[in-house]
């Protein structure tokens, strides 16, 4: 159990099964057209799960996110926080505005939909200042970033390193959470939800 981020193929955001995405997908296809905008219809099939192919992205929120918030809040305005950490829908196109749908998701019941490249551009600001290590999991297939930091070399890492994020290894995680949710979002084309 537990809060999980998650990448979602065709079949979960198109279906109706009582888990599905469906009715996040039509609502957010209605509130697109509102805007002028085409509808979003290119979410990739599923795929094989393959360690280290970066096809798909799952990741659990285990560590407090005390410190993570509060660098959001010494860093971002209050609206760019709402947008990095407010979201239960991430898609791979941008947003000028979050859009807010009337249907319930795993911890609301409300759904806010934002574009992966206003989230990613925020994760970045906040990697540059905690100065995130080259050697964090680029592709988090399976846990991989959870792992890593819970139970992998960052404690190692960190040890012989002096860099802001070395000294907060929580807030660091979620730095770099929100910020491969993002780049993974748009390079496979593909919703991020919580789950």
């Amino acid at each position: 159990m537990g809060v999980y981020l998650v990448s979602v193929d065709a079949e979960e955001w198109f279906g109706e099964e009582e888990d599905g995405w469906g009715g996040v997908a039509s609502g957010l296809n209605e509130e697109l057209a509102k805007r002028g905008f085409p509808p979003y219809t290119s979410v990739p099939e599923e795929t094989d799960f393959v360690r280290g192919s970066g096809q798909q992205f799952e990741e659990k929120l285990v560590p407090p996110m005390d410190g993570f918030l509060e660098l959001c809040r010494a860093r971002l305005s209050r609206e760019e926080t709402e947008v990095l950490c407010g979201w239960s829908v991430l898609v791979p196109f941008s947003l000028d505005e979050e859009i807010w749908l009337p249907v319930e998701s795993s911890y609301s019941d409300t759904t806010m939909v934002a574009g992966a490249p206003q989230v990613l551009a925020l994760a970045e600001r906040l990697a540059e200042v905690v100065e995130l290590p080259a050697e964090i999991p680029e592709m988090c297939d399976n846990l991989d970033l959870t792992m890593w930091f819970l139970d992998g070399p960052a404690e190692e890492v960190a040890a012989s390193r002096s860099e802001p994020w070395s000294e907060d290894l929580h807030t660091a995680f979620y730095v770099a959470l929100y910020l491969r949710a993002a780049q993974h979002s748009l390079r496979r084309g593909c919703p991020v939800v919580f789950s």
